[in-house]
């Protein structure tokens, strides 16, 4: 557990670095004497944010769609850092989606970053962490994974997928030793957020989100869902019959 282990040689690696969770929760990380392996695809935020960790943050540029590349880029930060003992994967994309224009492409984007990246990062660090007997892992999922909202129905069937895939994989990993954990963010300031031109109800800021996720990591708990209100209102939601769930997300559709 995080909490447990001397951070002293400690290194994490965190994707989707560049920018919001992931760029707060690496400098955070840091901070905390962490060893952390920065990737994300823009190079060049990637060494902004090394020179404001005073080189503590080490950058790996990596497109987390590219398989063979993200398997070259854990062998690199492994032979330049040491093991990864913490892997936080946090690359990801949202896109407003409505039916009546539906863009299978667009999906095909969504699914490949959100879903299938973080398999390719699973996949990589899975038996390294086995082989030790020990590791964290967090994925970034959402509390939209809950249930379908209008507008987020591509976005929240990966996180969906995600938090479904962490679900049935936590009995074997525990069994070798390595912990997992799903991160289940509500509206967090971010770039993607900034875009959003809808109402988001208790938002938090990217520090905020990364106090969070430390201190849910260290606690070794399975879902760190944050805000409260946001993640109890809409597991709330989802429990509801179809009927009165589907009255209810009908008002959070656009008019006009």
């Amino acid at each position: 557990m995080v909490c447990e282990d001397s951070r002293q040689d400690k290194v994490a690696w965190i994707t989707g670095a560049s920018s919001g969770i992931g760029r707060a929760l690496a400098l955070r990380l840091a901070r905390d004497g962490w060893k952390v392996a920065a990737s994300a695809r823009r190079a060049g935020e990637l060494g902004a944010l090394s020179r404001e960790s005073g080189g503590t943050i080490q950058p790996f540029p990596l497109d987390v769609c590219d398989r063979d590349g993200v398997q070259a880029t854990l062998s690199a930060i492994e032979r330049g850092l040491g093991p990864v003992s913490l892997a936080v994967f946090a690359a990801g994309t949202y896109v407003r989606d409505t039916p009546s224009r539906f863009d299978v492409d667009a999906m095909r984007r969504m699914v490949e970053l959100n879903l299938m990246g973080t398999g390719n990062c699973l996949e990589a660090v899975i038996p390294r962490m086995v082989a030790r007997g020990q590791g964290q892992i967090g994925l970034v999922g959402s509390v939209s994974g809950y249930g379908g909202l209008p507008g987020g129905g591509v976005y929240g069937a990966t996180k969906s997928a995600l938090i479904t895939m962490a679900e049935a994989m936590v009995p074997e990993l525990r069994l070798k030793g390595v912990r997992l954990s799903v991160i289940n963010p509500g509206f967090v300031k971010t770039a993607l957020t900034d875009a959003n031109d809808f109402p988001m109800p208790f938002m938090i800021s990217a520090e905020d989100a990364a106090e969070r996720i430390v201190k849910g990591l260290k606690a070794g708990r399975f879902e760190i869902a944050f805000p409260r209100r946001m993640a109890l209102s809409l597991k709330f939601l989802s429990l509801l019959p179809y009927p009165l769930y589907f009255t209810l997300t009908s008002k959070m559709l656009r008019r006009g």
